[in-house]
């Protein structure tokens, strides 16, 4: 399941911020790594921790004190992982979402995904939907547009200015 986490993730940070420079590259990467990387673990593993994405955060920003623009850059990296705690709802795994806090064995804990068989198929329609109208809003369908997208990471509405 990705489309959900991908529309999700830009809908949420579109409306939220409201900046017409945010870079969605590493905002996409961020949310769909907690499970690329966990399901190599076989289950719910480090990326699904609180812990994980706040000390990602911490080591950006101490690493970034004197380059601001890198911090921009990355800073997308972080909130997608906190994103994907969110909308795949990790925080109700309490085993998991506060290791270690919470114990240090993960046990045999699945991936929140592998949770919800059923349900991951009507989210990924509605990620599906909202991704198609997002793509025409932005004016996705145009090549250069694209082509704009994937040099820069920047979504404007199809009507804006450059």
């Amino acid at each position: 399941m990705f489309l959900w986490f991908i529309a999700t993730a830009i809908l949420s940070i579109r409306f939220v911020f409201q900046d017409p420079r945010f870079d969605y590259r590493l905002l996409v990467v961020g949310v769909l790594l907690p499970d690329a990387i966990d399901m190599w673990w076989g289950g719910a593993r480090v990326l699904h921790t609180l812990l994980f994405s706040v000390a990602l955060l911490v080591v950006i920003m101490l690493a970034t004190r004197k380059r601001k623009v890198l911090r921009k850059r990355l800073l997308p990296l972080v909130i997608g992982t906190f994103m994907h705690l969110i909308f795949d709802g990790a925080f109700t795994a309490t085993k998991v979402f506060w290791w270690p806090f919470a114990g240090v064995s993960f046990g045999n804990a699945e991936l929140p995904v592998a949770q919800r068989m059923g349900l991951n198929i009507a989210l990924e329609i509605v990620g599906a939907i909202s991704l198609i109208v997002l793509v025409r809003q932005c004016g996705l369908t145009n090549a250069q547009r694209r082509r704009e997208f994937l040099r820069t990471g920047i979504l404007s509405v199809a009507s804006e200015e450059k």
